[in-house]
């Protein structure tokens, strides 16, 4: 059957544009895709769909059917808290909740931070809804042991802060931290 050209045009107009190249079963199926592997490309994406069903979308079209809701985002890198981890933070936390200005004047914060010289995983992105970045399937795992490396550490307390310190050789060992 041959729609006229009138027709055509109606169809058009009464969407608003281009006819979709993909159904609301099809745009499912997209998100789905996504959702599963969270660090598949746009175009790995088009490519699954392609093999599932026959039809030809592009890269833009997934990103365009993603958008709704998902949006491509660099994971956050850590190590996962443990459940005796947030055990004892909780915990700590309970006991200093009353702790004046004057307690926490003799505090000092440190932290190190060790920067790997290798390759930057940070480049590859996921998709993930707004606000779940800290979900367990959105985090990405830290390497703990890169090769090639450097460590710095610093500290903060209420009324200044410590020098940046670089760690040149190995890691804070109790007597480099005393040091």
């Amino acid at each position: 059957m041959q729609l006229s050209k009138c027709k055509i045009n109606e169809v058009m107009t009464a969407r608003g544009g281009r006819v979709r190249s993909t159904t609301p079963a099809e745009d499912r199926y997209i998100v789905l895709s996504a959702k599963r592997n969270r660090r598949t490309t746009a175009q790995q994406v088009a490519n699954q769909f392609l093999a599932a069903s026959r039809k030809q979308i592009s890269r833009k079209t997934v990103a365009r059917r993603l958008r709704g809701g998902l949006y491509a985002r660099r994971p956050v890198l850590c190590v996962p808290l443990t459940r005796q981890h947030r055990t004892a933070r909780l915990q700590w936390c309970r006991e200093h909740h009353n702790w004046t200005e004057q307690d926490w004047a003799c505090v000092l914060f440190s932290d190190e931070y060790r920067f790997s010289l290798s390759s930057d995983s940070r480049r590859q992105l996921i998709w993930r809804e707004s606000g779940t970045a800290y979900r367990p399937e959105n985090i990405q795992e830290k390497d703990r042991y890169p090769t090639c490396s450097i460590m710095v550490w610093a500290g903060i307390m209420i009324n200044g802060r410590t020098r940046l310190h670089v760690v040149a050789n190995g890691t804070i060992t109790g007597q480099r931290y005393i040091d």
